[in-house]
């Protein structure tokens, strides 16, 4: 009876193939435009987040809770590709849609042996069964993918056949599409899949459930090793590969998708919701080194702590790695919260623009002393650090050992109002307190300053004095060039650099043949470190995210060895500092003009002396005026030398270019100069009254 019966289902099924076969072209364009195949013409995918070379950051699950990532050809290794139409649908490039030949075989055999023992599905088919699941196997559910499988092909071409199926196919859980369950079960993409690997893959979406290498590795391993046996049969490996690839193991581990850049990744969806791909300027080896870093430094420096980085070339402010946190996902360290836009007190890294601009304005060079006294400025008394003072130091050593009292003095000499407005200059606005004007606190971080602000400032010091407004690729748009962008003049920013590059390593540290800064905010709340080369910037930071003190923390000690190992783990290669720019050079305190041997200001309880009265007028330059451009032909090897004029002071003179003496101290009104190239120079005349005037000039 069971054989009869067994003989009737075949016999029904093959009059219903027969049917199908058998309908007139008109009918099935009629039944076609009546039931068009639902084929959106976008997929519903996860979300991706990709890097500058499109490798993937991070992914979203798709609002029903699956990871189903875009699959094109080119990202899939091509013997998966041959391996699974070899195996699945090996007519799949000559048919229709429907292979007859495979339907009549499986239901012949379905027939005599009363159960499936090869399916007849092609990937027509399971891509119609993938986009329209059947609640129960039924002849009739058969006929409708065979329909619906004939319907694709007239609208899909064999590649786009392909690619959805590779998007959709099941593959464990809520694993969809084979790029995600390569990650998931692999770790890499599936460009580069091994040949076990493609097996398995192959294998799994027949029965991904009961296949799952997470869960029955051995039935895995069977289904991976029968797909080996067939491809040695049709000719697709040799069976000593087959045997070699069947010797691997079947990893019983489900890794999870990545997660690189997180805090980028959800400002980019934010920024731009309904794209489904986003990419961003991290790279992600560079991405993958930092957060390593963090983590790592993180646990070392103990619980609640959370560290912070970001790096970026400082020619084009582009980010390439951004840390927000130690850990995103770690709420003992409230790892959400990305600490590279939270405002907090950078401590002294501002120091290093504040001497700058000191230079700048002709009131020190490097080896100018400074006192670091006790000192009020009217009522506000700043305190180094440790609590003691060095005395008489050159301003070298003052911005190395990154002393307060002298920054203070500078600070006071130049104004703070004038550092704000160069922060502003560089896309940078500082946060101040309500109704506050810029005051001397400024200097020893008081002002709020995100880690992506100090970045961006610094890189105008790697940049020759001009910043650039840095971006991830996360905004809605690319953000508008800085109109002018210097921070710095770049004889100052030089001079800066090379003050910092003599600032020692932290213990342990291996040289980089870098410039860098530490900082530590009051109460122990925030340590920083900004280092940069001739093209990179690395800015970190250490603390707690809801600003609690951490006692002990400090610049040096926490953040800057996070500072040099992360310039190491970044895998970018050093970049040499820049070289001086025209006329800029170190003296030594004996060639300083006496105007530039002792900075001394006027505050209470430390007034200058009065000077004496002088009957001749201040100096003043006639020629060059300031601001002129002057044509000498400073690029070619006939460059004609300049005549300068002054009126007034008193005899001798003493002419400085850019800081360098020239030769011969006049007692006449006029001198010589030859430029040593082209670009902007500053002529300083210091009469016998040690009075003094500058004038800028740009030398062609």
């Amino acid at each position: 009876m069971r054989l009869d019966k067994w003989l009737r289902r075949g016999a029904i099924t093959a009059a219903s193939l027969v049917s199908v076969a058998g309908l007139t072209w008109a009918a099935f364009e009629a039944a076609d435009r009546a039931f068009p195949a639902p084929l959106p013409e976008k997929l519903a995918v996860s979300t991706e987040v990709t890097d500058r070379d499109g490798q993937l950051l991070r992914a979203y699950a798709t609002p029903d809770g699956r990871w189903r990532l875009a699959t094109t050809l080119d990202q899939v290794d091509p013997q998966f590709v041959a391996m699974l139409v070899a195996y699945e649908d090996k007519r799949f490039y000559d048919h229709a849609g429907v292979d007859y030949i495979a339907l009549a075989r499986a239901f012949t055999q379905f027939a005599g042996n009363g159960r499936i023992v090869s399916g007849g599905s092609t990937l027509s088919m399971q891509l119609a069964r993938l986009i329209e699941p059947r609640e129960s196997r039924s002849f009739g559910r058969k006929i409708r993918q065979i329909f619906r499988a004939i319907q694709i092909e007239r609208r899909l071409s064999k590649a786009e056949i392909l690619e959805r199926y590779l998007t959709l196919a099941p593959y464990g859980g809520n694993l969809e599409g084979v790029r995600a369950a390569s990650l998931a079960w692999f770790g890499k993409e599936p460009k580069r899949l091994g040949v076990s690997e493609s097996a398995l893959l192959v294998a799994l979406p027949q029965l991904p459930e009961r296949r799952r290498p997470d869960r029955n590795p051995a039935g895995a391993r069977n289904a991976r090793d029968r797909v080996l046996a067939r491809m040695v049969t049709a000719g697709r490996l040799g069976e000593m590969e087959a045997a070699r690839a069947a010797l691997d193991e079947v990893t019983g581990v489900r890794r999870a998708l990545p997660a690189l850049a997180a805090h980028a990744a959800d400002a980019a969806l934010r920024s731009r919701p309904a794209e489904s791909r986003h990419q961003l300027t991290i790279r992600k080896s560079v991405q993958e080194g930092l957060e390593a870093v963090a983590l790592e430094a993180a646990r070392k420096l103990g619980p609640r702590i959370s560290v912070a980085m970001v790096l970026a070339d400082a020619m084009t402010g582009e980010i390439l790695g951004e840390v927000g946190s130690a850990n995103y996902f770690d709420p003992s360290r409230s790892g959400w919260i990305d600490m590279t836009r939270t405002l907090r007190s950078p401590g002294s890294t501002l120091k290093p623009f504040i001497y700058g601009l000191a230079m700048e304005e002709g009131l020190v060079a490097q080896e100018t002393l400074i006192e670091d006294r006790p000192a009020d400025f009217a009522g506000y008394r700043p305190k180094n650090f440790d609590m003691t003072y060095q005395g008489d130091v050159s301003v070298r050593q003052a911005l190395q050992l990154s002393l307060n009292v002298p920054a203070i003095r500078l600070l006071d000499a130049v104004g703070p109002q004038r550092l704000v407005s160069r922060f502003r200059q560089a896309g940078v606005t500082p946060t101040l307190p309500v109704g506050e004007a810029p005051g001397l606190a400024i200097g020893l971080g008081g002002i709020g300053l995100s880690l992506r602000d100090l970045v961006q400032l610094y890189t105008g010091l790697s940049n020759g004095g001009k910043a650039k407004v840095l971006r991830d690729g996360s905004e809605a748009a690319a953000p508008a060039p800085l109109a002018n962008g210097m921070v710095l003049e770049a004889q100052a920013a030089w001079q800066v650099t090379d003050i910092l590059a003599g600032v020692r390593p932290p213990v342990g540290a291996a040289p980089r043949g870098i410039a860098y800064k530490t900082g530590t905010s009051y109460g122990n709340r925030d340590a920083w470190s900004v280092g940069y080369d001739g093209r990179h910037v690395l800015g970190v930071w250490v603390g707690r995210a809801d600003s609690g003190s951490v006692p002990g923390i400090s610049g040096y000690e926490s953040a800057a060895p996070v500072l040099f190992e992360g310039f190491v783990r970044s895998g970018l290669a050093a970049t040499p500092l820049r070289r001086p720019p025209s006329g800029a050079f170190r003296s030594a305190h004996g060639d300083l003009p006496v105007t530039l041997e002792r900075f001394v200001s006027a505050q209470a309880g430390e007034l200058a002396p009065a000077p004496r009265a002088i009957a001749e007028p201040a100096p003043r330059i006639v020629f060059p005026p300031d601001g002129a451009r002057v044509e000498l032909g400073a690029a070619t090897a006939d460059a004609i030398p300049l005549v300068l004029k002054l009126q007034g002071g008193r005899a001798p003179f003493r002419w400085l270019a850019n800081g360098k003496p020239l030769v011969e101290i006049e007692r006449r009104r006029e001198a010589i100069w030859q430029p040593d190239g082209a670009g902007y120079s500053t002529l300083t005349v210091i009469d016998a009254a040690g009075r003094a005037a500058s004038v800028k000039v740009f030398v062609e």
